[in-house]
């Protein structure tokens, strides 16, 4: 069954409507973000080595450190426009192996990678990802799923909390025993909790801050090794 956000969460995107000088200010914004992306070391470094975002050095670092891909797994990716994840994985399988990955955008395709386009919350697209698995279990789920953010913290934490809750959820629906999942996840409200949750199915949880993130970022990715079907998420009181 396709996994849905908690109760009193929200998974549709909320609407805010911005004011005239909060618009000047968000175009001015827009501008230094621009700039600031251009110039970045690692935007720089991706088109220079033939990746599709910034966003595969924090996998590559992740990989480093927690030695989550290895031939022959199935793999997972969530939330994988434009891709940069996905064709990292499918580089460390070394074609031996399957990396499905899904997303609400259109995503060209990668060598080795099945893309399923759609909200994997729908169960038609549930479905449709569970198929392109085609009967094998997961040994991994990555998660680099985010909100369209609004600058508004008490619409942008609960947004992004349900996107990662879902992803668990998911997870738990579709990885093997001793599977691993990997999220990233911004530091607030929800995110005690979600440790909490995480801990309760799997044997080790801990938090990596890439180099690739940017500093300011509140983003943290949240890694889970040792998967036990078994247990089952705490709530809170």
């Amino acid at each position: 069954m396709a996994p849905r956000c908690p109760k009193g969460v929200h998974s549709t995107q909320a609407t805010v409507q911005a004011k005239p000088d909060s618009m000047a200010k968000k175009r001015s914004s827009s501008k230094a973000w621009l700039k600031e992306h251009r110039e970045d070391a690692y935007v720089q470094r991706a088109r220079r080595d033939g990746y599709r975002s910034r966003a595969s050095y924090k996998l590559i670092e992740l990989q480093e450190k927690d030695r989550l891909i290895r031939p022959g797994m199935t793999v997972l990716d969530l939330g994988s426009a434009p891709g940069g994840w996905s064709q990292v994985a499918a580089e460390l399988l070394a074609e031996r192996g399957r990396v499905v990955a899904s997303d609400i955008l259109a995503m060209d395709g990668l060598p080795g990678v099945t893309f399923v386009q759609g909200d994997f919350t729908e169960q038609e697209v549930f479905e449709r990802v569970v198929a392109a698995l085609d009967g094998n279990p997961v040994d991994l789920v990555l998660s680099d799923l985010a909100p369209n953010l609004s600058g508004l913290a008490d619409v942008d934490q609960p947004r992004a909390m349900c996107l990662v809750e879902l992803a668990l959820e998911l997870a738990r629906q579709v990885l093997a025993p001793g599977g691993a999942f990997v999220a990233k996840v911004f530091q607030g409200e929800g995110f005690d909790t979600l440790m909490r949750d995480t801990r309760a199915v799997f044997g080790k949880v801990l938090t990596r801050k890439p180099g690739a993130s940017r500093p300011r970022s509140r983003e943290v990715y949240l890694v889970a090794k040792d998967f036990r079907p078994s247990g089952s998420p705490g709530r809170p009181p």
